[in-house]
C-alpha cells in the first residue's frame, strides 16, 4: 500500500515497484496565487484565492464565472467574469468581455473591460474595446485601440 505518490505517479512506500503512467491534467488546473489577495473572496481552507490556467496551445470557447485568479495562456473565445485576477500573457488571446478586480493584458484582448479596480497593459500588450477602471497602467510599446475611462470613483460624483 502507498503512503504517497510522487510527481510521476509512482508509489512511494519504500518499495521498488513499475513506474505508473502519468494521471491525466485537466484544462484548467488549480495552482496558489502567491500574489496579494482579496480579503473578502477566499476559496480554499487557508483563506487563498486559486488560480485556473487556460495552457498555451489551447483553444477553449465559453464562459468563465466564480471567484478566483485566471490566468490565460491560451486561446480564450467568452466573456470572463471572475471575483479575482485575470492575466493575459504574451502570445495570448482573449476575445470577449471581461470584469475582474485587476487585469493584466501582456497578449491581445478584443473586448470590453468593465469594473476593473485596476488594468495593466504590458510592453507586449494588445487592447482593442472600452475600459472602465479605477487605475491604467500603460507600458511603452502596448497598444490599444477603444475608449477609456480610469480614476473616476463611483462614489464622489463632482
Amino acid at each position: 500500500m502507498a503512503l504517497f505518490k510522487d510527481q510521476f505517479g509512482r508509489d512511494q512506500s519504500g518499495s521498488e515497484s513499475a513506474p505508473k503512467a502519468p494521471e491525466k491534467v485537466s484544462v484548467l488546473s488549480a495552482v496558489s496565487e502567491p500574489a496579494a489577495r482579496p480579503a473578502a473572496v477566499q476559496n480554499r481552507a487557508d483563506g487563498t484565492l486559486k488560480e485556473s490556467v487556460i495552457a498555451a496551445g489551447l483553444t477553449i470557447e465559453g464562459k468563465i464565472e466564480g471567484a478566483g485568479h485566471v490566468r490565460i495562456a491560451g486561446d480564450f473565445k467568452g466573456d470572463v467574469n471572475v471575483q479575482g485576477n485575470l492575466t493575459i500573457e504574451a502570445g495570448a488571446h482573449l476575445t470577449g468581455g471581461v470584469k475582474a478586480d485587476t487585469v493584466v493584458v501582456g497578449g491581445q484582448l478584443d473586448g470590453n473591460i468593465d469594473a476593473s479596480s485596476r488594468v495593466e497593459l504590458l510592453q507586449t500588450g494588445v487592447f482593442n474595446g472600452e475600459l472602465k477602471a479605477g487605475s491604467l497602467t500603460v507600458a511603452a510599446g502596448s497598444r490599444m485601440r477603444g475608449k477609456a475611462e480610469f480614476g473616476w470613483d463611483e462614489k464622489s460624483k463632482h
